[in-house]
This record gives C-alpha cells, structure tokens and sequence, in this order.
C-alpha cells in the first residue's frame, strides 16, 4: 500500500539518468484546476512514475495513475464515485519546437530551469482521463427521465405528429 508523499517539484533530468522510480501519493485537494473543473475532491491520487532514457535518447517518463473522485452526475448534479486511471509516456523537452519532434506516442512535457512540477503534470493527466459525462444509474438518480422534459415538450411529445404534408394540402386549397 502506498503512503509515502511525492514531492511537488523534481530534477527529471536527474531523475532520468539513473533510471528512478517514484511512487506514492498526492492530495487530490491540491488540484485547483480539477476542483474548478469538478468540485472538490478529498483524499488521494495514487501515482508511480519511471523516469528514464529511451533508445533514441530521449528522456522519457513512464507513469500510472488511479484516483477516486466524486464527480456531479450530468442529470442531478449530485456527486457520484468514479474510478479515474490513466497510464501516459511523457516526453520531456525545454521548448515547443522540440515538442514538435516527439513521435506521436509521447505527450510533451516542459521543463524549465532543470525543474518539473509533479503536481502540474499528474493534474494535467488526471483532467486528461476524466469521463466525458457521467450519469447515475436512473433508478439511483435523483432526476428522473419526466422530468428531464418541459411541461410543453412533453405534452407535444405525447401528441401525434401532424403529416408533414399537411401544410401543402392546405396551401393548395385541399382539405
């Protein structure tokens, strides 16, 4: 089980060339962009990261993630327990120009003055494997499917469709 706490920021390039491994565990409260994406989250996002240096020399981070988040079901809007993981290859470069030269595989990842916000990369890739919607079941949810309707949609809903000919009957002067 993890407990160990990973720092906010690393040397990667360091960390690269002697091939580390970190694992542990960020405050999932300390994703401002999440929570404004979200709501607010309590308790942890579980990462383990590989730093290395691939065949072509460039120097690469390998990392997973799992978290579980409360996230507002698109119907109710009351929070509901979702499972996020996410596996990423991330490249590391000091410019867009050389983010442009990764392969498709790889996600750029910049790094300025030698530095890498851990914090910034694994909210960025927490936002990134968010659900597109999520829903309770509708038996769970507190909005059911009447009332996702106005009273005049459904009343018109439950009324039979006029032939779309009718119109043209009518301009023609044919009853």
């Amino acid at each position: 089980m993890l407990t160990t706490r990973l720092p906010s920021r690393v040397e990667p390039y360091k960390l690269a060339a002697r091939a580390e491994h970190l694992e542990g565990l960020m405050a999932l409260d300390g994703f401002a962009r999440l929570t404004d994406e979200v709501g607010a989250q309590a308790g942890d996002c579980r990462v383990w990261l590989d730093f290395g240096i691939d065949a072509q020399g460039r120097r690469v981070i390998r990392g997973r993630l799992e978290a579980e988040l409360r996230l507002p079901c698109r119907r109710c809007l009351s929070p509901l327990a979702q499972r996020v993981e996410s596996e990423f290859l991330l490249g590391m470069v000091t410019s867009d120009a050389l983010a442009a030269e990764l392969p498709s595989t790889h996600e750029p990842v910049l790094v300025e003055n030698e530095q890498l916000s851990l914090l910034t990369v694994v909210e960025d890739e927490l936002i990134l494997s968010l659900p597109q919607v999520v829903y309770h079941d509708e038996a769970d949810c507190e909005v059911s499917r009447d009332q996702l309707t106005s009273g005049a949609d459904a009343e018109a809903a439950r009324e039979p469709a006029a032939s779309p000919f009718e119109v043209l009957k009518r301009l023609k002067g044919k009853h």
